[in-house]
This record gives C-alpha cells, structure tokens and sequence, in this order.
C-alpha cells in the first residue's frame, strides 16, 4: 500500500524535448506511469537552447517567472516555461535563462570542451525547481533527481531549504547513470556554494569536484539511491552501499512504476541517514 501520493521528478534529460537515451527514456517513462498509478507528479528539466520551443509548444508561465537567483554573488533571472507531452497531458516545467540556458549544447561545446559554468548551471537549475515549487504552493514527499546535474537538489534541500515546511520532510531519491564527464567542475565551485551559506562537512567533497565527487555528494545527502544502468564504477557503488541507504538496481523498462512504488514506499518508511 502506497504511504505517498506527491512526486517530485527533476531531469536534465525528457524525451521528446532531448533525443532518446535511457535517462531521457526514464526522464519521461517513470513520470508518465506515476501519474498513471494515480500519484500527483510535477516534472522539472533546464530549458537547453536545443529544446525546440515552437515544435514542442513551449510558452512561459508568467506568474512563475519574474525572480533572480543569486549565483557566485550575481542576479540571474529565472525564467519559468511549460509544455505538455500529448497524448498524456503530462506537463513540463522548465527552468530557463538567457546566459546558462540559451547555447544549442548541453554540458560540451562543439569542441568537446565541458562548460566552465556547469557547476553555475546546475546550482541555478536546482535552486530554479525549488524555487518554482515553493511558487506552486505545492508540497512533494518524494524528489526523485535523476542524473549527477540534480544531485546538488539533495544538498539543497539538507541545508538551504531545510527549514521550509514545503521541502523538510521529503524524501530524496538519487538516480545515478553512466554518463561522466572528465576533468572537474570550477575549482571555486565550494566558495559558490558559501554564497548560500552551505559550507564546512556539507560540502567537502567539493574541495574536488570531478564526477565522482559530484556523485559521492548527491548520495551523501539523498535518502535513497537508484543504479539506473548497469555500468556504475565500483568507487561509487561502494561509497552508496557503506552509506547503508536503501540501493535499487537497474530495471527492466517494463513495469517500472511496479518496482519504484513499492521503493517509494520503502524509502517513505524508513529514517533518514547521512553517508560519511
């Protein structure tokens, strides 16, 4: 018997707005047949410049819109969009802005290069969900992030907005898949983050910020962790399992709602802990 009935899923990758791989699959696929069992969903993704706006319909919701969030000690405005996915009426929010969002890439310019700003974009991009949902008056049990972009949402939700009744007591379940990228992230990112008063055992791990760190702190602060493909590297798979987190390993693509309601219910019922 299901102890939920909100879930708050946040992607860096749908189909249709993305090409089809399994996270943009999952992206869209897990969403749709939640709604379906009946549970209230709202679903988040960055409105990347390759997202074609006329084709899929996009328009901005204006009572949304309109705040700056503050990143590295500068405004950006946060622009708020939505689409549907006919025929499932299922809607989707989209975190928009000019300077992280408009470029046609994703994370690598057409050299290969990672963005110098992904650590920027993916802390805008949490905070800009957050943010949205507090707007919606509208309050999840679960937050199910998926993909190292969101993992900063369980940070967030531990520390920034641990106190706000909207978010305090949901549960966060962290999706992780193979797609690393090499190098790190900006090595201020960890003074970045000081900007919202998130500093000392937090965010340690940021001293560092290659992938696999970025991971270690999304299981660090998330309830529950999900192996969404088959091929994660045994650094991580062993940090999550010392965590003693609730671990669910890759799936079938059929019935997925079946296995995640009864983790959901699981991850619902159980106390949170912090991984060291």
């Amino acid at each position: 018997m299901s102890n939920y009935d909100r879930v708050l899923y946040v992607s860096h990758e749908i189909n249709p707005y993305l090409p089809e791989n399994y996270m943009s699959f999952m992206g869209r696929q897990l969403p749709q047949e939640a709604q379906d069992f009946g549970k209230e969903i709202r679903l988040f993704m960055p409105r990347f410049g390759s997202v074609n706006e006329r084709r899929h319909q996009l328009h901005e919701v204006i009572r949304l819109s309109g705040m700056n969030l503050i990143v590295d000690d500068t405004d950006h405005p946060l622009i708020i969009k939505v689409a549907s996915i006919q025929p499932t009426r299922m809607q989707v929010y989209f975190i928009d802005n000019e300077e992280f969002f408009k470029r046609k890439a994703t994370f690598w310019d057409e050299d290969d290069n990672f963005f110098p700003d992904n650590d920027e974009r993916s802390v805008f991009f949490c905070r800009g969900v957050f943010e949205t949902v507090k707007k919606l008056g509208w309050m999840p049990e679960i937050i199910h992030c998926q993909g190292w972009f969101s993992s900063l949402m369980a940070l967030y939700q531990k520390t920034f907005y641990t106190d706000d009744p909207l978010f305090s007591d949901a549960k966060i379940v962290f999706s992780i898949y193979d797609e690393e990228f090499e190098g790190s992230l900006d090595p201020r990112f960890i003074e970045k983050l000081a900007y919202d008063e998130i500093e000392g055992e937090d965010v340690e791990l940021m001293k560092n910020p290659t992938y696999e760190n970025v991971l270690k702190l999304g299981i660090k602060h998330s309830d529950a962790i999900v192996f969404a493909t088959e091929y994660i590297s045994d650094e991580i798979r062993s940090y999550a399992k010392a965590s003693g987190k609730s671990i669910l390993d890759a799936q079938p693509e059929e019935n997925l709602m079946s296995v995640f309601d009864d983790f959901y219910s699981e991850v619902m019922a159980s106390d949170s802990v912090m991984a060291e």
